[in-house]
């Protein structure tokens, strides 16, 4: 499941999962405070947490310099998803053992290691939890979609062998609208990979005349005017990328907006570019 529905809300899983795992170590390190008179690890927590988003962002944008040196800016956008977690996790755990190194630090490491585990518990039960109750797709969803022109298609029909994107978008979508060109840049520098753009829930005529407006030019736009492929993908939120290899297995998603640097990232998961 890559979103929660939360009223009127969508949001990412993981981010959500997050913030659950967050209030967690808090409330751990709280009552260890308050109950068991040991130091407060709240604060170390949060400058764990602090140090590791820097540090995944920072990695991740030297591992993807090159895009993002085209458009600067683009740095400090982090709804790109721009994140390399085993940076994050490692600067986190730095961090900790640089600061309970000194000796009038050493009550801190019990109830920080309690706090962290137990944040890190959480986010292991939620997660398994989510993924008994929502089994994630692995292969090309069989549905039924409509070419601009009426004319019936499928994914796999439109794959054709090779590695496929699939963006699902829609017209009132703001997010979508701006990545629209960076998608269109990678569909005309990768002829190596498929292409689709499924708008969701809206008609030929709608879909067409956004398009015509925009004056981006893409190919293989189709519609999914039941939403199909968002409810197989556990998704309820646009943009949703998905990203399969040749062989029609599902690599890897992305929920939200993409840059040319986090767009990279995910296409050299199914097609490497040596």
């Amino acid at each position: 499941m890559l979103s929660l529905q939360i009223g009127p809300l969508a949001l990412p899983t993981g981010l959500v999962l997050l913030f659950v795992s967050l209030c967690v170590a808090y409330g751990v390190a709280g009552w260890l405070r308050r109950y068991r008179q040991l130091p407060d690890a709240g604060p170390l927590v949060s400058d764990m947490l602090i140090a590791g988003l820097l540090a995944a962002r920072l990695a991740f944008v030297l591992r993807w310099h090159e895009q993002y040196l085209a458009a600067p800016w683009s740095i400090l956008n982090i709804r790109d998803g721009g994140f390399l977690a085993s940076a994050g996790i490692a600067a986190a755990l730095a961090i900790a053992a640089w600061r309970c190194r000194r000796a009038a630090m050493t009550l801190m490491r019990r109830p920080l290691a309690i706090s962290v585990a137990s944040g890190a518990l959480a986010w292991g039960v939620l997660s398994a939890g989510i993924s008994l109750a929502y089994d994630k797709p692995t292969a090309l969803p069989a549905v039924a979609l409509q070419a601009v022109d009426g004319a019936p298609v499928t994914l796999a029909a439109l794959a054709g062998g090779k590695p496929l994107v699939v963006n699902l978008w829609a017209s009132w979508c703001p997010p979508c609208r701006r990545e629209m060109p960076v998608l269109a840049a990678a569909q005309q520098a990768r002829a190596d990979i498929v292409f689709v753009y499924a708008n969701q829930r809206e008609d030929a005529a709608v879909a067409g005349a956004f398009l015509d407006r925009s004056g981006v030019t893409l190919r293989n736009v189709v519609l999914d005017s039941e939403a199909a492929l968002g409810k197989a993908a556990g998704s309820s939120a646009l943009p949703t990328t998905l990203f399969y290899d040749a062989q029609g297995r599902l690599v890897d998603t992305h929920l939200g907006e993409l840059s040319d640097a986090s767009l990279a990232s995910k296409l050299q998961m199914i097609a490497p570019v040596p």
